[in-house]
């Protein structure tokens, strides 16, 4: 069984029932894309139908009208389906338009080297923050799983808990009554985790999770909020539990990506 998290399956909220303006079938067309991850990248009809809550039957119609798009691709020998060249197509001016990943990625690389770690910059999606960039250290035991793409809750994720430290009292209050609504098991799992890494942010300016996805490694987060457009940036630093020292997150990792982020902060003050 895959550890993937589950994102927010309900292609149709309460919100938007009232709502004549919103185009319930594309809505619920593209659920079936989001829900193909780096974990699982491959998925039938059943899969995508217990993912997505809807009848199998509109699933086969929904995969037949994206295959004939592009934007998924049938694998004749197992009767699932992958993820289109269309999609990277759709996908790439996003990526493309964070310009701001050519400048971070060299203070990046230097941190992940130094620590043998990855270092990953991340932007939120609805209740999720999905990774636009990663450098990844070159020692053979440092972190393989953070990669463009990868989506992690807000709630369980040391990058989610820095977003919601950025966020105002209000926003935060809200973002976070959404994430207890639309998913109550992520919320009795790991609620009180994010509470004190927001305790930790503001004492030491990052977060540190107490209970992670991936009881394999640990993680260290700082936000970064463009002073321009206002966006919110996260930063996190994943190091394997075997390969660090007690007390390095707190004492040196923490502190250095602060420091990173800070510097960066600067940079695209005139950019």
């Amino acid at each position: 069984m895959s550890n993937s998290p589950a994102r927010s399956r309900a292609p149709v909220y309460e919100e938007t029932l009232e709502d004549r303006q919103y185009a319930t079938t594309l809505a619920r067309g593209l659920e079936v894309l989001r829900c193909f991850s780096p974990e699982e990248p491959f998925l039938g009809n059943k899969q995508l139908a217990e993912r997505t809550g809807l009848p199998k039957p509109t699933i086969s119609r929904f995969t037949y009208t994206l295959v004939r798009l592009g934007y998924l691709r049938h694998c004749q020998d197992s009767s699932k389906y992958q993820l289109g060249s269309a999609v990277v197509s759709l996908g790439y001016p996003m990526l493309a338009r964070v310009r701001v990943r050519q400048i971070v990625r060299p203070a990046m690389a230097e941190l992940a080297d130094q620590f043998d770690c990855s270092v990953s910059m991340g932007v939120r999606d609805r209740l999720g923050i999905v990774y636009v960039e990663t450098s990844r250290s070159r020692a053979p035991f440092a972190p393989q799983f953070s990669d463009i793409g990868r989506w992690l809750p807000i709630i369980s994720s040391s990058m989610g808990h820095a977003y919601l430290a950025a966020c105002d009292v209000a926003e935060r209050r809200s973002v976070l009554n959404e994430i207890k609504v639309k998913t109550p098991e992520l919320w009795r799992e790991y609620h009180k985790s994010a509470e004190s890494s927001l305790k930790d942010f503001a004492r030491r300016g990052f977060c540190i999770p107490d209970k992670h996805m991936q009881p394999e490694v640990r993680a260290v987060a700082v936000p970064l909020v463009r002073p321009v457009e206002g966006e919110r940036l996260v930063f996190n630093c994943v190091v394997n539990v075997e390969q660090v020292r007690k007390g390095a997150l707190e004492g040196r990792i923490g502190p250095r990506l602060a420091a990173m982020v800070k510097a960066l902060e600067f940079s695209l003050k005139t950019y």
